[in-house]
């Protein structure tokens, strides 16, 4: 019987570092999912968090099905991606986020294009049939400008990824991806922060991948929650693999 014969199996990849308000929710919605058919394995990478994330983590280890990987030192989101990655045996792998932005329910309709064949890269887009368009992170208080230029950093680079690598998505931005195992694996990867999303997506798109985009759900998040991404520091490594990976490899 050959691999393709069998059930396929989905790498589900968690980076996580001080995530203790959400951790143990997401794990086990995570642990829970039917992907009707598929199998799953979950692989947690744990940046040594300094508020009790690590030792959630540690209670899953031992979890049928459930590999966790202990950094040092947090190294950011890119190489505790690049981490999981190194051990996943699965057909597809899927990076979740830990802080529930994103509904672990929405894999099993992410993956089947995946299993379907009709597609090699699958976005889960905050965009399609938003009734909030592009507006999709609305913060209140002090944080209502940093969730608008967030937004509108959104739309500029995904505009500016079309442009150079010839793709038509609405939500380049988007963390929630899914892709085939073989053609992550196949890449050489180097970005270590939130850049490493526009890494992926530029040297797929270069190799001619077919990509697709399915709406989902999203719940934004604000810095006093625990949102680390920073729109004019990471906002400039984005533009910067954005441009570097259409030239370069």
């Amino acid at each position: 019987m050959s691999a393709s014969d069998g059930p396929r199996v989905l790498s589900i990849v968690v980076p996580v570092y001080n995530e203790r308000a959400t951790f143990a929710a997401l794990i086990e919605r995570v642990l829970a999912l039917d992907l009707k058919g598929a199998g799953k394995e979950v692989i947690i990478v744990e940046g040594n968090s300094t508020d009790g994330t690590r030792e959630l983590v540690r209670a899953c280890a031992g979890r049928p099905g459930v590999t966790v990987v202990y950094e040092e030192r947090p190294r950011g989101k890119g190489a505790a991606v690049r981490a999981g990655l190194a051990r996943a045996t699965g057909d597809f792998l899927l990076i979740q986020d830990g802080d529930l932005e994103y509904d672990p329910a929405d894999t099993p309709r992410l993956l089947a294009p995946l299993l379907a064949g009709t597609a090699d890269v699958v976005f889960g887009s905050r965009v399609l049939d938003s009734p909030q368009h592009w507006q999709f992170r609305r913060l209140r208080g002090p944080e209502r400008l940093f969730g608008f230029l967030v937004n509108l950093g959104g739309v500029l680079f995904t505009g500016l990824f079309n442009r150079l690598y010839g793709t038509r998505l609405s939500d380049g931005a988007t963390m929630y991806k899914l892709f085939r195992t073989a053609d992550l694996k196949a890449l050489t990867l180097r970005s270590d922060g939130f850049d490493y999303d526009w890494e992926l997506s530029a040297k797929l798109a270069k190799k001619g991948l077919r990509f697709a985009e399915l709406p989902v759900f999203y719940r934004a998040r604000s810095v006093a929650e625990g949102k680390k991404i920073r729109f004019w520091r990471d906002g400039w490594r984005v533009l910067a693999a954005i441009l570097r990976y259409r030239f370069a490899d």
